[in-house]
């Protein structure tokens, strides 16, 4: 299954130009913007593709670049997170659909949580993924954790996307530390494509002044909350914080240390089957489609232990073959389901159980 997506531009109430992505058909998921974006370069990113490949397989995913960053304009005066509010107006006001389900991502939570509250008769239903109602500046107690979120954005201003593999490592780490070497060396190059280091240093230091703390106690929607215990960019208890606040939001813990879930780990297919039985998506489509893939018992079996997030290594010691059996074997059966990456074969197959 080869994925494409369109793109367009919509103009924010200031006049800059926002680029916006969109790929998939079906219900519309709109993610709030985040830190990290380059919505042509992330097409074909080892981090970012599989999020577009999973939110697309029976929905029409939007996303967009923040300004400063991506394709959006990047030469732009105000970079404050009321501009960001307009922009997020000004995409979200050019999705014809009347309502949608409104992702947000880290910081993208705090703009979700504002919109959601805004404007209830768009949005169906709210999903935060490891984010925070208050940023890291607002939430500091003692002149240590003040001095700490100050050291970061000089640390971003001095450091962001150099060669130099000590400040790569530092960046990267706080956001994959799991990561595979594909998947840090393609982050440390997102870091230097989506955005200059002035402008990402002035976006974390407006990220850290975020405070949302008030308003997501009025949210009255259905409210998905997932976080990870180890996140190191944001801290796990800033979800239970969200998820106390929110009246009747499901609360999702995720066993993971990456702030981007990747699809290598157990958390993703949790979180990506907590998420299709919150939407409501049955997917009675699919489970045809995997009679129709003709996946012999031993092969379903495989693709079982796929969804459950096992690695190739762990299922040839779990089904005691080699490493190299079980790779050819999952490429013949991703050749029998017509995807081209674990991360689509792990959706296809959680699909099909929540269906049967």
């Amino acid at each position: 299954m080869k994925l494409s997506q369109s793109i367009r531009f919509c103009t924010s109430a200031d006049g800059t130009r926002i680029a916006v992505a969109s790929c998939g058909n079906g219900p519309v998921i709109l993610r709030a913007a985040h830190w990290l974006s380059h919505v042509d370069y992330d097409l074909e990113s080892p981090v970012w593709r599989p999020w577009l490949q999973a939110l697309s397989v029976r929905n029409r995913f939007v996303r967009y670049d923040p300004r400063g960053c991506g394709l959006s304009d990047r030469h732009v005066a105000d970079l404050s997170v009321e501009a960001w509010h307009a922009d997020m107006e000004a995409v979200a006001a050019s999705i014809e659909e009347p309502r949608f389900v409104l992702l947000g991502l880290s910081q993208g939570g705090a703009l979700a949580i504002t919109y959601a509250l805004r404007h209830p008769e768009r949005v169906s239903h709210l999903v935060l993924l490891n984010a925070y109602a208050q940023g890291r500046r607002i939430r500091a107690r003692t002149e240590a954790e003040l001095l700490e979120a100050e050291t970061l954005v000089n640390f971003v201003r001095i450091g962001w996307g150099r060669d130099n593999p000590a400040f790569c490592r530092f960046f990267t780490n706080l956001f994959i530390p799991d990561g595979t070497p594909e998947q840090h060396r393609w982050w440390g190059d997102l870091e230097r494509t989506t955005a200059s280091a002035e402008v990402a240093a002035e976006l974390l230091s407006q990220m850290q002044g975020i405070d949302v703390s008030d308003l997501a106690g009025k949210l009255r929607l259905p409210t998905l909350i997932a976080h990870c215990r180890g996140d190191m960019r944001v801290p796990f208890d800033e979800g239970c914080r969200l998820a106390a606040a929110i009246p009747g939001a499901r609360f999702v813990p995720l066993e993971s240390k990456n702030h981007v879930l990747l699809p290598e780990e157990p958390a993703w297919a949790v979180f990506h089957a907590e998420l299709a039985a919150f939407l409501g998506q049955d997917r009675r489509v699919l489970p045809r489609a995997l009679r129709e893939a003709g996946l012999t018992p031993a092969e379903s079996a495989l693709l079982d232990l796929v969804a459950e997030g096992l690695d190739n290594r762990a299922i040839a010691e779990r089904l005691g073959k080699s490493v190299k059996t079980v790779r050819n074997q999952l490429s013949v059966i991703f050749s029998k389901l017509g995807v081209h990456s674990r991360s689509q074969a792990i959706v296809i197959a959680l699909s099909g159980r929540e269906a049967g």
